[in-house]
């Protein structure tokens, strides 16, 4: 009784100061953005400290819970009850976000003067527009900050293209072209008058050399680093799943002859030992989350540069946080009380820690060591089965990444004026729960299999440059969703074997 009390007051201690960290992370990155960006690399040393130890984690905790198991014809089970379980939760995820995207269309706008410009492809056949030197000044219409460092701008009277970049002074209806160029891309000068123009965005930065590649190559590109052909390397730039791999098998080869039970009890051991630095590196968990928060706020130029980038994509933006929303507080809190007779609430409060780690860092795979640490102790969760179930979910397990993916490849169709039929809509399901599995667990990840999904149904990737001003944002968001959807199916898994 004594020890319950201990631990609930443990959980307690460590989760008000973590909040405490992020109300004034908050504060500090809003109103002082500049100290905001001064204290940023606190927030790294404690991202440091949680990558140093997933490696040796995930492989301690795998062996572990794979010896632990006594018979190993159990794994054949609750490895298809988690896969199986990931497969339904990531399906419902993107149901919900097609839905909701082809419900509320974000990507259109509600009257034709609410029409936002420089969202790649607008084509503007009836706008009148003058040219003084490099200036190019629009009559009509409303011209707001661009969405990317490079864009171009066509005269279609004149077939001139305009190229600028790093716009600073973009204001109202007008902006400075930093060169014209013709057809031949030539340097040329046009005419001071005309009508009729074209807003075309370029590939973002960060997607750029990723458009050649399919849902086919991607996959297979998984399955073959299933088997690295240098496992240090692997274990270097932390892939998790040929690690998971090797210590499925290495554990799978210890409980096969006595001598192993030297080693067996070595790797016990050794996963005690990582899981209490786990609890040392928690202590500074409310400075490092506050100083990530307070960072990113302080990138985005504090609370009025974020709150334009947010309203810059307003409905786009509330699309994906109400799926979001409605996926982690209603499904899977639905999916967690019918299957486990748990407490959602409860259940959730005790994963917070992992939850904050999770939005502050926007890595699954950086979460992974405080995520088993709430999971098993907080939550009581067996360690056999979350040891197994949770570093493998942070790596083929993307709820949120998933949802953001047909909510956003729907989204740039809209913009473009796309109309996607129910066969496109089946392919982008098809592709959005295909590649989440492709996703790494690290910042930004959806973004290079977003190309894949807008691909599937020939949707110009240059849309995905809508998306980059507030995907910083979104990307904490879903990988929080991430991490919960894991811990759930961990739960759900435990109700399932010890029913059976």
């Amino acid at each position: 009784m004594n020890e319950n009390i201990s631990s609930e007051k443990e959980k307690k201690s460590l989760l008000i100061p973590i909040l405490m960290g992020i109300f004034c992370g908050v504060l500090l990155g809003g109103f002082l953005p500049t100290w905001g960006r001064e204290i940023y690399f606190l927030g790294e040393l404690f991202i440091n400290s949680l990558l140093m130890l997933v490696i040796p984690l995930v492989m301690t905790s795998m062996i572990s819970s794979i010896t632990g198991l006594g018979d190993l014809r159990l794994l054949k089970g609750i490895g298809l009850k988690t896969i199986s379980l990931y497969m339904v939760t990531t399906g419902i995820a993107v149901i919900l976000g097609l839905i909701l995207v082809s419900f509320i269309q974000p990507g259109i706008a509600d009257n034709e003067n609410d029409r936002v410009l420089l969202r790649g492809g607008q084509l503007l056949e009836n706008v009148d527009y003058t040219i003084q030197e490099n200036q190019l000044t629009l009559t009509k219409d409303s011209l707001r900050k661009p969405f990317d460092d490079r864009y171009l701008v066509l005269l279609l009277d004149q077939n001139i293209t305009g190229v600028i970049e790093k716009e600073e002074n973009f204001n109202n209806n007008h902006l400075t072209i930093k060169q014209w160029e013709n057809q031949e891309g030539e340097i040329t000068i046009p005419l001071a008058k005309g009508k009729g123009l074209k807003i075309d965005l370029t590939i973002a930065k960060k997607v750029m050399g990723k458009e050649k590649k399919s849902i086919s190559e991607t996959l297979k590109n998984v399955i073959i680093s299933l088997l690295p052909r240098n496992l240090f390397q692997a274990m270097a730039n932390n892939d998790v799943l040929p690690i998971i791999i090797f210590s499925l098998i290495f554990g799978a080869i210890l409980t096969t002859f006595n001598e192993g039970v030297i080693l067996i009890n070595f790797f016990n051991t050794l996963n005690i030992t990582i899981l209490k630095i786990v609890d040392l590196i928690l202590l500074f968990a409310p400075i490092g989350i506050g100083a990530l928060i307070a960072g990113r706020l302080g990138e985005a130029g504090g609370f009025s540069g974020f709150a334009e980038e947010f309203l810059s994509l307003g409905k786009y933006t509330g699309t994906v946080m109400l799926g979001l929303f409605l996926h982690g507080f209603a499904i899977l809190f639905l999916l967690l009380y019918f299957i486990t007779k748990r407490s959602p609430f409860v259940f959730f409060r005790r994963m917070l820690p992992a939850l904050t780690t999770a939005f502050s860092t926007a890595s699954s795979s950086a979460t992974i060591p405080v995520t088993l640490e709430c999971a098993i102790k907080n939550n009581k969760i067996e360690a056999k089965i979350a040891d197994f179930v949770i570093p493998l979910g942070a790596t083929i397990n993307m709820d949120g990444t998933a949802l953001y993916e047909a909510v956003a490849a729907v989204f740039i169709a809209q913009i473009y004026g796309i109309e996607l039929t129910i066969g496109q809509m089946i392919v982008i399901f098809l592709t959005a729960t295909l590649a989440a599995i492709g996703a790494a667990g690290i910042p930004e990840a959806g973004l290079v299999t977003m190309v894949i999904v807008l691909k599937a149904v020939d949707i110009p990737i240059e849309g995905i440059s809508l998306i980059l001003v507030i995907d910083w944002f979104l990307d904490r968001c879903r990988t929080t969703i991430n991490v919960w959807g894991d811990v759930v199916v961990a739960a759900m898994v435990q109700k399932m074997e010890n029913k059976q």
